[in-house]
This record gives structure tokens, sequence and C-alpha cells, in this order.
């Protein structure tokens, strides 16, 4: 199995109707977890030209998972029904 990192972006406010959402998300893809994931916090980016603050409006990621997959097919499968506020990145984990 190989394994891909989620990074979800946009923000709302959790109501219970959102909660309820990534819940059922959650429960349909649990067997694929590595690492559930959390909400990400502050973002600060880090460049050679210096460090910046970046909020979610300005692109910064707003949470994670990692999962595994047979194939990225399969992975972006998993996506279907999770209740993305904006959008999520789907990477592989390359082996090394």
């Amino acid at each position: 199995m190989k394994k891909f990192l989620l990074l979800f972006y946009g923000y709302e406010e959790p109501t219970a109707e959102v909660m309820a959402a990534w819940q059922g998300w959650f429960a349909k893809v649990a067997d694929h977890f590595v690492d559930s994931g959390n909400p990400l916090g502050n973002c600060l980016e880090v460049t050679k030209a210096g460090t910046r603050e970046l909020s979610p409006d300005m692109g910064a990621a707003t949470g994670y998972s990692i999962i595994s997959a047979a194939s990225r097919e399969e992975a972006e499968r998993l996506l279907e029904g999770c209740p993305i506020i904006s959008s999520a990145r789907l990477y592989e984990a390359m082996q090394m």
C-alpha cells in the first residue's frame, strides 16, 4: 500500500451539520487512515527571503490526514463525500 498526504484548505465555523459530515467521512475512510490528522493552526511560511504569517485566505492549509491506498486513483476515490471546505490536495509519499 502507498501512503498519501491530504492537505485540506478553507475554513468555516464548525456547525453541528459540518461536524456530522466530517464524522461520517472519517468513519467511511477509517480503515485507510495511517494518521487521521488534525486541524492546523497558525501557519508560518519560511523562505530564504524571510518569514511571514499565512492565514486561510492567503492559501494556508487548514487540516491534514495521511491515508493508505493501493493507487492514487483509489486515494482520490476516498475523498468522495468528504466535506471539503475549499479544496484538498493529495500528495503521494514517495519511498526513499
